[in-house]
């Protein structure tokens, strides 16, 4: 036989409303048959629905800053393929344990494509947001675009701030297209604006001495770099390319005849 849950009294609804306790409203009926079956004392029952009202809103908290993170996908650290990988398993726990974050220290991921730099960019800003820290992903054309936006209505300044507002800012594929003048210095603002507050995660296949590909003038790039580099953890990836592995490995490339 089922026993039906009481229904709260409407002064103890109302007031579990109004202060926005939202998990203790939906928990406390069920609690309170629980708690007179099991003859829970006072604090026992206080303290179950303090933790389901702290649990249900850490879980809002998380689910609220991962969506506003922008990641284009979901990854985990404890899916990195860290034995087929260039990185060190040092290094890998040490970018782990985001004690580079707390710290306002960068990190800058270099190597050709496929060798497991967005994926651990992606996973180390998830793993920041389960920690309880304020991530935003863009890929380096996002990112331009944004700043570029803000150029147009002379509000760069506000839309810097608001980026950095985050703990963590991941600025992925990096020199995949060449910037123009007016992008490279938007872009320069950026990190100079982040230099010693917050931790900016880039992604790029580009080694730093050749930089001077998508960057237009060699004074912005020294300059970018004079900052990016001062506390920075620099990871370089190399190997063969994951998805190139993957698709040997699944038989290669499927070919459909017209």
């Amino acid at each position: 036989m089922t026993t039906t849950p009481p229904v709260l009294a409407p002064d103890l609804n109302d007031g579990l409303k109004r202060l926005k306790m939202a998990a203790m409203r939906r928990l406390a009926p069920e609690l309170l048959i629980t708690a007179k079956t099991q003859r829970w004392s006072p604090e026992e029952f206080l303290r179950t629905l303090v933790e389901a009202e702290i649990a249900a809103r850490d879980a809002s908290n998380a689910a609220t800053r991962r969506r506003q993170a922008g990641f284009p996908v979901t990854k985990a650290l404890d899916d990195y393929d860290l034995a087929a990988s260039s990185v060190p398993a040092a290094t890998f726990d040490y970018l782990a344990s985001l004690e580079w974050i707390r710290a306002a220290e960068n990190v800058c991921l270099i190597g050709p494509a496929g060798t497991g730099k967005s994926h651990l960019l992606l996973a180390l800003g998830s793993a920041a947001v389960d920690a309880g820290y304020r991530v935003r992903y863009l890929t380096a054309a996002d990112l331009v675009d944004t700043l570029y936006r803000g150029l147009a209505d002379n509000s760069v300044g506000k839309v810097i701030d608001t980026l950095l507002r985050n703990d963590l800012v991941i600025c992925d594929e990096l020199g995949f297209a060449p910037l123009d003048d007016t992008a490279a210095q938007l872009l320069f603002r950026f990190i100079a604006a982040g230099y010693e507050r917050r931790s900016l995660g880039i992604g790029s296949h580009w080694p730093f001495e050749s930089w001077g590909r998508f960057l237009p003038e060699h004074t912005t790039a020294v300059s970018m770099l004079d900052r990016l580099l001062h506390h920075c953890h620099v990871v370089v990836t190399d190997g063969e390319s994951y998805r190139m592995r993957q698709a040997r490995q699944q038989g290669g490339p499927k070919l459909n005849k017209a």
